[in-house]
């Protein structure tokens, strides 16, 4: 039984469009239906467990996240193992190996895992380890903190038997060297392109709920920027007694309105999980100055099994593993159209 952590830490924690991301979701060969229409309205879960992430690559992450619920396995457990499938998938260039570098040419990694006791553990800024969700859990298991960060997240993760592991791809290499090449001097703003978060909720078949966020963050960032993946009601947020959320696409706009805390919040005040959603999006537009490219995406996950999902622009899909089906789908949006005003 895992241990529970003190009051006070407690306290600290309370879109490539349709043809791309159908061939990925093809190519792990898990999708039941790819790329299917939002439901209209939030469906209740038939059997429990349910499986929520973000992206194609949510896909096969739910599918790895199922197996360990099948085969009687905790939910925190089913969210890590979940999101390690991107983590170590060379061909995602916004997660984990293969994600793109910052402006220094240096892939680095944030993540967060939250579990059904209300503990969470983070780290950010990390270099040279292939899962950071991991490294995340051992944080929360076994110090008395939530956040380590940069060198001392390394060292911590070494200390505890992490292998040290190159994360730039040749891939990855030749496309920082190309934005070099351009003159570009900082790095571009969110789009759909560069920021494809894996977030992933899930809930087992007694009810019990947990998550986890892991990105390598905006391609080309500024060294040092960390988003909101890594941070507790920002890029995830996880209550057992209510649901979960957690955040794709522009990390500072979420971060300034704690956009996966208030989506829990919502649902605690008998928002559908949809609802929230959509009210997380507004709350956003109504708060937040927006550039011509600004983009984000919910998904939320609640105790019944039901859930939403919405975004500001068209092009963010989620992935959702009920009644044994695997499924992809494309998100309603607040703009009908990209270019949308």
């Amino acid at each position: 039984m895992q241990k529970r952590k003190s009051g006070r830490r407690k306290f600290i924690i309370q879109t490539f469009i349709g043809g791309m991301a159908a061939g990925l979701g093809c190519k792990y060969g898990y999708a039941t239906h790819v790329l299917a229409a939002q439901p209209a309205a939030a469906k209740p879960a038939a059997v429990l467990p349910v499986v929520l992430s973000t992206w194609s690559h949510g896909i096969p992450a739910n599918q790895a996240a199922m197996d360990v619920l099948s085969a009687g396995g905790s939910v925190l457990d089913a969210v890590e193992q979940g999101v390690r499938v991107p983590e170590a998938d060379p061909t995602i260039e916004s997660v984990g190996y293969g994600g793109l570098p910052d402006a220094s040419g240096e892939v680095t990694l944030d993540a967060c895992i939250m579990d059904s006791n209300g503990d969470a553990g983070a780290v950010a800024y990390l270099k040279n380890i292939l899962h950071p969700i991991s490294v995340a859990r051992k944080v929360m298991e076994k110090t008395p903190h939530l956040m380590l960060v940069g060198d001392g997240a390394y060292k911590f993760a070494i200390d505890q038997g992490f292998e040290p592991t190159n994360l730039l791809t040749e891939n990855a290499n030749q496309k920082y060297e190309e934005w070099q090449a351009s003159g570009s001097t900082y790095a571009p703003h969110a789009n759909w392109e560069n920021h494809d978060t894996i977030g992933l909720l899930a809930i087992d078949k007694n009810g019990d709920m947990a998550g986890a966020c892991t990105t390598s963050g905006m391609a080309f960032k500024h060294s040092g920027r960390v988003g909101d993946s890594p941070i507790i009601g920002a890029g995830l947020f996880v209550d057992n007694e209510i649901g979960g959320a957690t955040a794709t696409g522009e990390g500072e706009a979420v971060m300034k309105t704690l956009g996966s805390f208030l989506i829990v919040e919502l649902m605690r005040q008998g928002y559908t999980p949809q609802q929230a959603c959509e009210e997380a999006v507004n709350r956003i537009v109504a708060k937040v100055k927006l550039h011509p490219h600004f983009q984000i995406g919910y998904i939320a996950l609640n105790k019944a099994g039901q859930t939403g999902a919405y975004a500001y622009r068209p092009g963010f899909q989620y992935a959702l593993h009920q009644d044994g089906s695997n499924t992809l789908f494309n998100t309603n949006s607040l703009k009908t159209t990209w270019n949308e005003e």
